[in-house]
């Protein structure tokens, strides 16, 4: 049986989101008692919840036309498959504190402690310890993340997306609006607000999975992010 570690976090209203993003907003749209015909009920057992949510609500992807206007023809719905079914590793950077850059040397050394090479197609998690660290703080949003010349020297490696804890890929004011416009530029994609990555951490590569909906003409979708090991 496969081993499959869960790299989501839960969805609920009132979750932190990214600065001026939608709130989440979660309410009881039909009860199990109103189906039932049942008046003045006691209890309101949910049958179907209504939700409010931004398309980059805790871990999500995000879509290349999210990085810049020019992409406006590459939506969410429209990015091939083969990039969110891919293989994977994590590696170790939890030495980075709050808004500390993580430079291509800092990848490296986490690659040959990690005993592996990025492949072309590859998902590269980024584990920093950030949600564990920070959550529900007001220090969340300010998590480490790479720099712009590391997000290019992944793109030219020809990986199809990197991951991180974080509520960014760079750091916020800093880095993160160049990540954004590399990606765009170079093809790739990332994920944010990833858990559990201290899981993976030693245990080489793995299958990664992390299919968004299929929004028509998104920006970006939440996903079940998952690793899985054979």
């Amino acid at each position: 049986m496969p081993e499959i570690i869960d790299l989501s976090q839960e969805i609920y209203e009132g979750m932190p989101v990214f600065k001026d993003l939608p709130q989440v907003k979660m309410t009881i749209h039909n009860t199990h008692e109103e189906w039932a015909g049942i008046k003045n009920p006691k209890t309101r057992t949910p049958a179907v919840h209504k939700l409010e949510l931004g398309e980059h609500t805790g871990t999500h992807v995000d879509a290349i036309n999210h990085m810049g206007p020019e992409y406006t023809e590459q939506s969410i719905d429209t990015m091939p498959l083969s990039m969110f079914y891919t293989e994977g590793f994590c590696i170790d950077l939890s030495q980075k504190g709050l808004r500390e850059l993580i430079s291509i040397e800092d990848v490296k050394v986490a690659c040959e402690k990690a005993d592996q090479k990025i492949k072309k197609g590859d998902t590269l998690l980024l584990y920093t310890n950030h949600y564990s660290n920070a959550f529900g703080t007001e220090n969340w949003s300010k998590g480490p993340g790479i720099t712009a010349s590391c997000a290019r020297w992944l793109g030219e490696l020809k990986i199809a997306a990197f991951g991180v804890e974080t509520m960014s890929p760079g750091v916020s004011g800093v880095s993160n609006k160049e990540v954004h416009e590399i990606c765009g530029e170079l093809g790739f994609t990332h994920y944010e607000n990833m858990i559990n990555l201290d899981q993976l951490i030693g245990r080489g590569r793995f299958r990664f999975i992390g299919l968004p909906l299929k929004i028509r003409g998104g920006t970006g979708s939440p996903v079940r992010a998952v690793a899985v090991f054979e």
